[in-house]
């Protein structure tokens, strides 16, 4: 895999500080699936207030569905 088409969570986290809320985090999530990253790592749980127990599984969906259910 090329870097391009691969992401780490951490990565996405660090470079866009402007995200505060797992919601936000899902969004930025769906772009990154629809700008060609093919593969996204969860190298670490988000450390937002809102981030649900079961948040790995609900960055996937958002991951895999990208924008198409804005």
């Amino acid at each position: 895999m090329t870097e391009t088409n691969h992401a780490r969570l951490s990565d996405l986290i660090i470079g866009h500080p402007e995200v505060t809320s797992f919601s936000e985090l899902e969004r930025l999530v769906a772009h990154a699936a629809e700008s060609g990253i093919m593969h996204l790592e969860f190298d670490l749980k988000p450390d937002y207030k809102d981030t649900p127990k079961k948040w790995e599984w609900l960055l996937e969906a958002s991951f895999t569905r990208g924008l198409r259910y804005e």
